[in-house]
């Protein structure tokens, strides 16, 4: 089969419709009114980052020659036209929502948003009083003057374009919001209506008080919002040829190039037309939107109505026969564990490293860290044990993207405490989810095990759904010490007899694992695979799965984001199914199931179907070898499958259908996962 034949979604606009499904949520009404404005938040932010490192790659590409359409196989200008027409409807349609459906929903709660036209003097008196005392020291406006150059904008900051009109003549200038403030303000309530108000609003009705100094007849103003490029991510599934001529073209670039300025659709056209010419942009970079943005900001919109306008926050349950009571590692040298997070508490992995922290017969402790949360007990565990006098060794990835900052603070923390550091591999990033903790016990050094589909993060284990495997199996401990030994010499782990080591092993292990079940499929038995992820992109691991489902092999699918592979295609496809699930928790667990003749093998791994995680990153994937734990996994992936309440049918026309079953009784993957693990732990 000619891969350059086999039928694809481009991977931006396989994504742009991700993040519809997002949008989706949003707009469903049977998800909690506070609930929704999340997901308006988190598309939001989803765009931006998307604008920063996808829309950034390709605006270079497009830029750099000709030649990159014959290299890359489509044409970068031509796929930046295709996503800025599906970014401007999905902006339409967010913009709706937003102000036709999402405020009045709030108004029949008796919450309302208040802009700066709907105060009444009381109330007015209030925000006046609130922007004197907290807010008008901060802003300092900046005059623009048509014979000076624009000052360099914010990435993502959002600013108002103010125009000063005297005897039809304008002055125009610019105010930065403030960072340090929450977004919204909760007004007095009056007769059990409850009233809030943007810090947007606060700055509009107050404009007279910022502009005092300059006579004028009429004062407006407009916001806007520009997005960089990212700079730091040159993603090398573009092509390896195209990475040295960029990597020394950002060198010399002090500030991302502008990529998007979003900006109040009511702006007047002679405005706009400033902005473009005074900030030197293309067309093609401005976005019409709303009157508010950098709507990232509403994650955190206050709830002053009920509390069911929120999901109802579950109590984690426990792990059956996992005590925080008593020591795991004498539990884990028994058997095998599994938690499933956020269901499950992610507190088990941080009492694991406590426990190793303050146990004298505990020597080392080994762990590879992505994403960390902002006050980590994990680091915390880590310098503990340093101090209590393990040799620890921590590998940072300092190139988490949009986590650079945060992994420096914790990688220089960890140093002064004693820790030993390391910063992975020259031209890999470290993204695996590994902790190797050895103990002396007769004399003899024992090893146990943390694996994890998701990071050592607390923070996102509470909202992210992943896999976290406690094992002491000398299979995987041996592979474990291997790769840490490996690691701490800055290479690349090779060898291995259990684990699934990316960028050695994983395409030959998973071809090897596919090529076996067609081989079972042509002998007439059953073949099938069941694979979930976040991401299905790479375009050879597609074809695998299209000569799978050629050779008979049944496949099954669920993939959270951007799935360029289509199924149910003639001669391609035909025995593929995908479905995506968004809903309350941001699915997140990478899980493969292959049939094995009626013995199926059950793999979790930190790697998605990317091109960056089979080559360019060091991803560990590890069987799971207990019994009661396949079960309990295979379990949990077919309540996915049977979803037909929050789960859409991946297709070609990317209309994001919700998948429907023949079942009458309603599945709801999240909600009865939850269930299913509780009633388990009742029943043993």
């Amino acid at each position: 089969m000619d891969i350059k034949n086999a039928p694809l979604i481009n991977r931006e606009i396989s994504w742009l419709y991700f993040n519809d499904r997002v949008l989706q949520e949003a707009a469903d009404p049977t998800v909690p009114l506070i609930e929704r404005i999340k997901f308006l938040a988190i598309f939001s932010s989803n765009l931006d980052e998307f604008y920063r490192v996808r829309v950034a790659t390709l605006t270079r590409l497009a830029n750099l020659n000709e030649r990159s359409k014959e290299i890359l196989g489509y044409n970068p200008k031509k796929l930046l036209s295709q996503i800025k027409n599906i970014v401007v409807k999905q902006e339409k349609k967010f913009n709706n929502l937003y102000e036709n459906i999402i405020v009045k929903q709030l108004a029949e709660e008796k919450i309302f948003l208040l802009n700066d036209k709907q105060l009444n003097v009381t109330r007015g008196e209030f925000v006046k009083g609130f922007f004197r005392e907290k807010l008008l020291s901060t802003l300092v406006p900046i005059m623009l003057d048509d014979e000076l150059p624009m000052p360099e904008l914010r990435d993502r900051a959002i600013y108002f374009f103010v125009r000063l009109t005297k005897n039809k003549k304008s002055r125009f200038a610019l105010i930065e919001f403030p960072d340090n403030l929450s977004r919204f303000l909760v007004l007095p309530e009056t007769n059990n209506l409850k009233f809030i108000i943007l810090l947007d609003d606060i700055i509009r009705y107050s404009l007279e008080d910022i502009f005092f100094i300059f006579e004028h007849d009429s004062i407006e103003a407009y916001s806007l919002q520009l997005t960089r490029d990212a700079e730091l991510d040159l993603d090398k599934e573009v092509s390896e040829k195209f990475i040295d001529a960029l990597s020394k073209s950002l060198q010399k670039r002090r500030k991302g190039k502008p990529m998007r300025l979003l900006y109040d659709s009511e702006m007047p056209p002679d405005m706009v037309g400033y902005l473009l010419k005074k900030m030197k942009l293309e067309k093609s970079s401005l976005i019409p939107g709303n009157r508010y943005h950098n709507f990232k900001n509403f994650i955190s919109f206050p709830n002053i109505g009920r509390p069911d306008l929120e999901y109802k926050k579950n109590q984690a349950l426990p792990v059956d026969s996992l005590s925080f009571g008593k020591s795991l590692m004498g539990l884990i040298a028994k058997k095998d564990y599994l938690i499933s997070t956020p269901y499950q508490s992610f507190d088990y992995v941080i009492h694991f490293l406590r426990e190793a922290a303050i146990d004298p017969k505990v020597r080392e402790i080994s762990i590879t860290v992505y994403r960390l949360a902002e006050n980590s007990k994990i680091i915390h565990a880590l310098i503990n044990a340093a101090k209590n006098g393990k040799k620890v060794t921590c590998l940072v990835e300092l190139r988490a993207r949009f986590d650079e900052q945060n992994n420096i603070y914790w990688s220089n923390k960890l140093e002064e405490e004693g820790v030993t550091v390391l910063y992975g591999i020259d031209g890999y990033k470290v993204h695996s989810k590994i902790c190797l903790v050895t103990r002396m016990e007769k004399g003899k050094p024992m090893h146990y095990a943390c694996l994890s589909t998701g990071n050592f993060n607390e923070k996102t284990a509470s909202i992210y759904a992943d896999h976290s495997i406690l094992t002491a199996n000398k299979k995987i401990t041996t592979d474990l010490v291997a790769i840490f030994r490996a690691l701490s010499r800055g290479v690349l782990p090779k060898g291995l007899k259990t684990l699934i080591v990316s960028p050695i092993d994983s395409r030959p292990a998973i071809y090897k694992l596919i090529d076996n079940e067609m081989r079972i499929a042509k002998t007439g038995k059953r073949a099938y695979m069941i694979l979930k992820m976040n991401s299905l992109a790479d375009e050879q691991m597609i074809n695998k799965l299209y000569q799978a489902s050629n050779a008979g092999v049944k496949i099954r699918i669920i993939v959270r984001g951007m799935c360029c592979l289509i199924p149910g295609i003639k001669g391609f496809s035909e025995n593929i199914e995908v479905i995506s699930i968004v809903d309350k928790y941001l699915e997140h667990a990478r899980v493969h199931i292959y049939g094995n003749g009626g013995k199926e093998l059950i793999y979790l791994t930190s790697a998605d179907f990317m091109t960056r995680n089979i080559e360019n990153r060091v991803e560990v994937g590890f069987p799971v070898l207990d019994d009661d734990l396949r079960k309990e996994i295979r379990d949990i992936i077919d309540i996915q499958l049977s979803d037909n309440t929050k789960a859409r049918d991946i297709t070609g026309n990317n209309i994001n259908r919700y998948h429907k079953t023949q079942a009458e009784v309603l599945t709801r993957a999240q909600i009865d996962i939850y269930t299913y693990l509780k009633n388990k732990n009742l029943t043993n």
